[in-house]
């Protein structure tokens, strides 16, 4: 049983919103800075569970998130997407045009360039977390700094909203999964969508015919990612996700893969929150 969650940023974040969404009763939340400190809280067992950003429908995957979960043999057991509003807040008080600089987690920044163009005198700076940079602004009571943040982390450190939904493309989600050390225990009848990595090989239509195979076996391929192998330049694995309607179908896809698939690895099995 999941009682106790670790998550990258503080309280108010985009990480802590998933928590409180994700499961049906309420969890104790351990607040992380980087990604690396996440995985480490799970490892150490400080947490039975984190919850990791994959990919954003704006800015693309989050590659070192899944080379995280590929390095500690991590399992994804659940994935949430969440409507991403990025809003420009500060103390009370103040407009726009008071504001020098502002401050936010560097995904953030990315999404809403467009929007500070119209304001040329602002300076935008990366730092390590949203809401974290919102926290500071009322800790430190700092005048003529912005933060990009949620509406949750403006409620929670008493900040006024600016400029509501200021990212470039409003319809804005982020996938985030739910991670543990071990699998799930899901009901095979649950089960519709799963994740695995895998290597080919390094010769022509090696890749074409693995997803062949899943084709064949009536996989819907919803995600393939790449990531080099370090210690074999030019050489690389593949992240895939899959659904299916059956069960019997992606066991049969795994049991013809760990023949032809280099290094085949389950990286978690699960229900789709999309279907």
């Amino acid at each position: 049983m999941i009682k106790t969650v670790a998550i990258q940023g503080v309280k108010g974040s985009f990480h802590h919103i998933v928590s409180q969404e994700f499961f049906n009763k309420p969890v104790e939340v351990i607040e992380c800075l980087t990604f690396d400190e996440v995985v480490e809280s799970l490892i150490s067992k400080e947490s039975d569970a984190v919850i990791m950003a994959l990919e954003n429908s704006i800015a693309g995957s989050i590659i070192p998130n899944y080379a995280l979960i590929n390095k500690y043999d991590l399992h994804v057991v659940g994935e949430h997407y969440l409507d991403i509003q990025h809003n420009l807040m500060a103390l009370p008080g103040q407009d726009i045009n008071d504001i020098k600089e502002v401050y936010s987690h560097p995904m953030a920044l990315l999404q809403c360039m467009d929007f500070f163009k119209a304001y040329p005198h602002v300076k935008l700076v990366e730092d390590k977390d949203t809401a974290e940079v919102a926290e500071r602004i009322h800790k430190h009571q700092l005048k003529n700094i912005g933060a990009i943040a949620s509406v949750m982390a403006a409620n929670i450190f008493e900040l006024d909203i600016l400029a509501h939904s200021i990212q470039t493309i409003k319809h804005n989600e982020t996938r985030f999964a739910i991670v543990k050390r071990q699998n799930s225990e899901i009901p095979e009848d649950q089960i519709n969508k799963a994740s695995l990595k895998f290597e080919t090989d390094h010769k022509r239509g090696s890749l074409a015919t693995i997803l062949n195979v899943m084709s064949d076996c009536k996989l819907n391929l919803t995600k393939i990612q790449s990531l080099p192998i370090i210690e074999t330049p030019w050489k690389y694995s593949f992240f895939v996700d899959v659904t299916f309607e059956n069960y019997t179908d992606f066991v049969k896809a795994k049991s013809i893969l760990n023949i032809m698939a280099q290094g085949l690895k389950i990286l978690g099995e699960y229900k789709n929150a999309k279907l």
